[in-house]
């Protein structure tokens, strides 16, 4: 049988295979009310579909830790007991059918206060129009041009959003969730503070690597110490800005070389996996793209580190996934817009590469 069907063990939890689904915000949940943030039937047709179809592990769409912390109004959260609640239903449904629910713990930071993305294509809202709020981020620098200006963040905010990742952990404990991922990628608050391009503070929380990396492993430490220890927590990184690696880009970014040093200090501080991404912190960056065109970042970080990665990035074809597992590349494969077209990716590939995945009973005649 192949090695993409084989289970991965971590902490105390056995992932049943290694076809694992991406983070992918679905920009529908109630905007107000006793509901904001929480999920409804769409977010559990959603992800039950996925399920069904064999996915592994199912990591929720970026779910905001504060209000102040979603990307768009329509995003999920997990600051209060009535969103825990109605996670509840979502992942009792998908431990039924033999997949492990996990959850995207973010703050969106400057790029927050967004439309939808199908709605002027995610322009951010400006201040004077309804569900808009005043983004945050380490400098008083706006994502793009036409984006509004954030607030730096002071000392004592950053300490309240540490303490927000904490709240936002314990609340997904009780919730049901059993993988804890970070958001520190696609120009998020956390990746905001990592790179130079984004992070022009000249107290401890910027200046050197050591400076911005600060309140990524503040937040690090602060989840893993409310997160139960049996349980793993992951990180989502994107690689590179896309900066470094064009020659007519004079602009400082986040490199490749970052990542692998960073991801020896989240070792240290007990994350268990890195899930490993690129770009979203620059939108005028210049990208080169083409299937699997993000695995050779996860690559390196797994052959100089000896860390376990996910690879994403324009995975779609059964043999393409196969082939990253078997050869060493990563230790599991992230599915996303593939995913979407084909909630059933799993059981065609099990059966296009002799493996086998979990199906519902009911579907015993398939």
């Amino acid at each position: 049988m192949s090695t993409l069907f084989t289970p991965y063990a971590v902490r105390s939890l056995t992932i049943p295979n290694r076809i694992w689904m991406a983070a992918m915000c679905q920009y529908s949940a109630a905007p107000e009310g006793e509901s904001v943030g929480a999920p409804t039937d769409w977010h559990f047709a959603h992800l039950a579909a996925r399920a069904s179809g064999g996915t592994g592990l199912i990591i929720t769409e970026a779910t905001a830790v504060s209000p102040e912390g979603r990307i768009s109004p329509y995003d999920l959260g997990i600051w209060n007991d009535t969103q825990v609640a109605a996670f509840q239903r979502i992942t009792a449904f998908l431990k039924t059918q033999g997949t492990v629910p996990g959850i995207q713990l973010a703050h969106a930071g400057r790029k927050a206060s967004t439309e939808r993305t199908w709605v002027d294509r995610g322009r951010q809202i400006t201040p004077d129009e309804p569900y808009s709020w005043k983004p945050v981020g380490p400098s008083a620098i706006p994502f793009a041009e036409s984006s509004t200006m954030p607030d730096e963040l002071s000392k004592e905010q950053i300490a309240e959003i540490v303490q927000q990742f904490a709240d936002g952990a314990r609340r997904a404990a009780a919730a049901g969730f059993e993988v804890a991922e970070i958001h520190g990628a696609h120009g998020y608050l956390i990746h905001q503070f990592l790179s130079p391009h984004s992070n022009r503070r000249t107290d401890e929380y910027g200046g050197s690597f050591e400076g911005r990396i600060r309140f990524a492993l503040e937040v690090v430490e602060a989840v893993r110490a409310t997160w139960p220890e049996e349980l793993p927590v992951f990180f989502r990184i994107s690689a590179t800005d896309w900066l470094t690696e064009n020659p007519e880009d004079d602009r400082e970014g986040w490199t490749a070389d970052d990542t692998v040093r960073f991801a020896k200090e989240l070792q240290a501080r007990g994350v268990d996996l890195m899930d490993v991404s690129t770009g979203g912190n620059a939108p005028d960056a210049r990208i080169e793209v083409g299937p699997g065109y993000q695995v050779p970042f996860a690559e390196r970080v797994r052959n100089e580190t000896g860390m376990p990665v996910a690879a994403v990035g324009m995975i779609t074809a059964p043999a393409q996934a196969q082939d990253i597992i078997t050869s060493g590349k990563a230790d599991a494969v992230l599915l996303g817009r593939e995913l979407l077209r084909n909630p059933y990716w799993a059981r065609h590939a099990a059966a296009e590469l002799g493996g086998e995945v979990s199906a519902p009973v009911q579907y015993h005649y398939a």
